[in-house]
């Protein structure tokens, strides 16, 4: 069992607090459980591309020993094309609501006095509506505490393989919610959640069946993860690495899915 280390404010643009275990630590366990899409980074030629996803995380399975993390693309996407010259990738997970609140009345009185200043003032918006307030009442009272950023390694299941086929059911099943959220709809072509990513592009089994069954077309990612890091709504943060089932914990060349 690995010692937990409490959560750091040393600088963050290293390793703090390295530690190898070969398991995902809970807290980021539950975040991936508990939320409904990730961020998906790619990068080709030192541009970058970020995708909303549906996602299915995975302990173990039959075709891997290490965690892993799958998602579906449509072959002519822009990620697509990253992944094929660039495998490398960062995923963003978190469960925390992304409400805005609405400026307060001395920030306002802040604003419209520094506008003399050709400083321009606060846009205005409407006060939020009481379901607005209360997510962001349940979001400032700790619905979750952190966030994950995963580093990893991404390859296509091999077309037509049983790994494919078997990934694709995997995802199918745990993505089985009946309609998108809304704003989060995608037209045919496009590179979001709902035209290539997994949510139903219209509502219902027809989105679901778009990204996952009965499309030859539709490629799976499989996601080895190397690292994650953990980092609290102040800013704090612990790092991990992942080692295959069977490194020693404290050894120095960790493996991600049995490669060094």
């Amino acid at each position: 069992m690995e010692q937990q280390i409490p959560l750091s404010h040393e600088a963050s643009a290293g390793d703090t607090n390295m530690r190898v275990t070969t398991s995902l630590p809970p807290e980021v366990v539950q975040c991936l459980e508990n939320a409904r899409f990730l961020h998906l980074a790619t990068c080709s030629d030192n541009i970058p591309h970020v995708s909303l996803m549906n996602y299915t995380y995975l302990p173990s399975s039959r075709y891997s020993r290490s965690p892993v993390i799958i998602m579906t693309t449509n072959p002519a996407s822009k990620k697509m094309n990253n992944l094929e010259a660039n495998p490398n990738v960062s995923l963003l997970v978190h469960d925390w609501v992304s409400h805005r609140p609405t400026p307060t009345s001395q920030a306002r009185r802040l604003s419209s006095s520094s506008s003399s200043d050709n400083q321009p003032p606060l846009p205005h918006r409407e006060p939020p509506s009481s379901l607005a307030a209360l997510l962001f009442n349940l979001n400032t009272s700790a619905v979750s505490s952190i966030s994950a950023t995963i580093n990893g390694s991404a390859r296509l299941a091999p077309r037509g393989s049983a790994e494919e086929r078997y990934y694709r059911d995997v995802h199918l099943a745990n993505n089985t919610f009946d309609t998108a959220p809304p704003g989060l709809t995608g037209g045919a072509g496009g590179d979001g959640v709902g035209a290539d990513g997994g949510a139903a592009e219209n509502g219902g089994s027809a989105g679901r069946s778009r990204f996952a069954a009965g499309d030859d077309e539709v490629r799976v990612i499989v996601v080895g993860i190397r690292d994650v890091r953990i980092a609290d709504w102040k800013g704090a943060v612990r790092d991990w690495v992942i080692a295959a089932p069977g490194e020693d914990e404290q050894g120095s060349t960790p493996m991600v899915n049995g490669v060094a």
